[in-house]
């Protein structure tokens, strides 16, 4: 697994600077609250030199009573749809800075397996940084399962990325 989560970091690694630079510069600090990526981001976040001067951490809900009960989602809401909805996305996002006190928020949520109930494989990104939504999509993985998990991760690294630059 070390050699093949290093080829996963490779391609990212100058994003993950990026990012990291950009929290510095601005005395930022970044968190995560995920579902569907099952901690894949918050190790992404957490691998690269200083991330402690930056990356709070985070918190993986995998289901919507823990959603609901460590970041205010509205359960009933969240019954309704399976906890996977923009919306929740948002949510989470706005709701771990709250959490974690930061200002840059990360929120995601959706499927990664195809099940009975689930005959398309997606997920709801949101990413938030000072009371603000700055991005949010929904988006379609190639694979499915843990190439599923890792791709949204890969993807949401270069959302961040590019986001945070274009409010430099």
């Amino acid at each position: 697994m070390n050699n093949n989560l290093s080829a996963l970091q490779k391609p990212l690694k100058p994003l993950l600077e990026e990012i990291k630079n950009h929290a510095l510069r601005h005395k930022e600090t970044i968190v995560v609250a995920e579902s569907v990526t099952a901690g894949c981001l918050q190790l992404l976040l957490s691998t690269g030199m200083g991330a402690q001067d930056f990356f709070q951490g985070g918190i993986t809900v995998y289901n919507n009573v823990q959603k609901s009960v460590h970041l205010n989602i509205d359960r009933l809401f969240a019954d309704s749809c399976d906890g996977v909805h923009p919306l929740i996305a948002r949510q989470m996002a706005q709701n771990v800075c709250k959490l974690f006190n930061a200002q840059v928020g990360i929120g995601i949520t959706g499927y990664a397996t195809k099940s009975e109930e689930v005959d398309e494989l997606f997920a709801h990104v949101a990413l938030y940084r000072n009371n603000q939504i700055l991005y949010e999509e929904k988006i379609n993985p190639v694979g499915e399962g843990i190439e599923a998990q890792w791709e949204y991760a890969e993807l949401v690294i270069r959302k961040l990325s590019a986001a945070l630059n274009a409010v430099n």
